[in-house]
């Protein structure tokens, strides 16, 4: 049987350029600025090895079978011919994937004034009504910009009638909702969808499900706070793990790995029963195929308990310790600039960014590098890590920055080709991912611990910074795309006004 050797090579190769950055820059500061003890230390090294055999597995796994599970998915339903059925499966899709997402459980803990079963039930039927909106845009061909005005005009009005405590949490949860297993197939199942399509909008419209699906459950949770007025939404940050010895650190991670073996089949379940069911019905792939879906489906499974558990044990003590010293420091600062380092470096361990890369460039022949969309995510994320930062040591509301950066990436959708808004607006949920919630929510906790502020206030809201500046880095790289495009026409034209085409033709 073939495991794909050579790609695990490869995949490993991607997963180190990713994580070393991030191990070198934590280290810098732990032997210069921060000191950390090294029992957390050691925690944060042997996470980063999970961290890196985890995104190797992930990425592969994905790659084989979230990918073509999706598009095969997409394109069946799209091919059914009645609307109604296409869209009770979506929205059914939605829901059932959203219910099992580990990180939303975590998002109900926060909100103790709300019962959990209600706040999950109401962002699972968040993200499935907008799925299905999703799905009515692609059939009817409408432009993502002006949906996404619209809801955001909705959910910004919202704003105004809940309490200043629960702002942060809402906007929390659109990022922590579409998760790293989902977020590839949900893409995959658009660009299966707009397949059956041959207009010249098709392209651009296979993109823009996440983005939809990612403004679900701020509403579903904004209209809760409407709802129950939440009195207290404080938040109790975790103790930071005490380690003596080899058998204490193999002790936080034993007890790790059952609860994200359990969590990970929870989540991964559905999406294998609604292909099963899609295999026996309608698609039957074949023997070969199916196999190589059943190998990646078993690398997905293993690359993300691997992954979440090195995350959420090894580099939660850490992100947190780190930025309670720096920002306890008389320079404090200076957590602006190291927080937009750490920024800079860290999506590139995002494990759903690849695939996203991967699907761009596959999508649009190579017109969109990938390198250039890293990079312009990079600079978003860095971008939006330094405001937050900001945050943590002035107390600035997240309004403040979330209103206007919104309003920018809304307003920069009219000047920019509809392809790169619709992947701008997929690249938020993919950016604001597992190691966003590990290491930058904890690291700006710690500093927020340190500077006496309102962790709920202060801190939460890194998610959803991470989630808004991608909008504009992606858009600008858009902007510069059409201006370099324009000038080549303008210069090719040139060329045949200076030379003539029978000229031209002769040469």
């Amino acid at each position: 049987m073939n495991l794909y050797p050579t790609k695990l090579t490869e995949k490993l190769t991607e997963a180190l350029k990713a994580v070393l950055p991030i191990i070198g820059i934590v280290l810098f500061l732990s032997f210069s600025i921060a000191p950390i003890p090294s029992g957390i230390l050691l925690l944060f090294l042997f996470g980063a090895v999970l961290l890196v055999i985890g995104m190797m597995f992930f990425t592969l796994g994905a790659e084989l079978s979230m990918t073509p599970m999706g598009e095969k998915i997409g394109t069946k339903m799209a091919n059914a011919g009645h609307v109604g059925l296409v869209l009770l499966l979506c929205f059914a899709l939605g829901f059932v994937i959203t219910v099992s997402e580990p990180d939303l459980q975590v998002l109900a803990e926060q909100v103790p004034s709300i019962p959990n079963h209600i706040l999950i039930l109401a962002v699972a039927g968040g993200v499935g009504l907008f799925l299905v909106a999703a799905m009515l845009r692609m059939l009817l061909s409408k432009p993502l910009s002006m949906l996404l005005i619209l809801f955001y005009m909705i959910v910004f009005i919202l704003t105004f009638f809940i309490p200043g405590d629960f702002l942060t949490v809402a906007f929390d949860s659109g990022g922590v909702t579409t998760g790293p297993m989902t977020v590839p197939f949900i893409m995959a199942l658009g660009i299966g969808f707009a397949a059956v399509r041959s207009d010249r909008h098709a392209e651009e419209d296979s993109f823009g499900l996440v983005a939809l699906c990612s403004i679900g459950p701020v509403a579903a949770v904004l209209l809760l706070g409407l709802l129950y007025h939440p009195a207290d939404t404080g938040y109790a940050p975790a103790p930071v793990p005490e380690i003596q010895d080899s058998v204490g650190l193999w002790n936080c991670f034993s007890s790790g790995f059952p609860k994200y073996i359990k969590e990970i089949a929870l989540s991964l379940l559905p999406i294998t029963i609604f292909f099963a069911l899609f295999q026996v019905i309608s698609i039957r792939f074949k023997k070969k195929k199916l196999l190589k879906i059943i190998i990646g489906i078993l690398y997905t499974y293993i690359g993300l308990v691997l992954f979440l558990t090195g995350a959420n044990v090894g580099f939660m003590p850490a992100g947190n310790y780190l930025g309670e010293i720096i920002a306890g420091l008389p320079y404090r600062y200076i957590l602006i600039p190291i927080g937009m380092v750490i920024g800079f470096f860290i999506v590139k361990a995002e494990p759903a960014i690849y695939v996203l890369m991967e699907q761009v460039e596959e999508i649009t022949s190579g017109a969109i590098p990938g390198r250039a969309m890293g990079l312009s995510l990079s600079l978003g994320v860095a971008s939006s890590i330094g405001l937050a930062m900001v945050r943590v040591l002035t107390g600035i509301s997240l309004l403040w920055f979330i209103l206007p950066g919104y309003i920018i990436a809304l307003c920069l959708s009219f000047f920019v080709p509809k392809i790169f808004t619709a992947i701008a607006f997929d690249s938020g949920g993919v950016a604001s991912g597992p190691m966003t919630a590990a290491f930058l929510l904890p690291f700006a906790m710690g500093a927020c611990q340190a500077v006496g502020g309102n962790i709920v206030q202060d801190a939460f809201g890194v998610v959803a910074m991470v989630a808004m500046t991608p909008l504009i880095a992606i858009q600008i790289l858009g902007a510069v795309y059409k201006f370099k495009s324009g000038r080549k026409e303008r210069s090719e034209e040139s060329y045949l006004d200076i030379w003539g085409e029978d000229d031209i033709i002769e040469l």
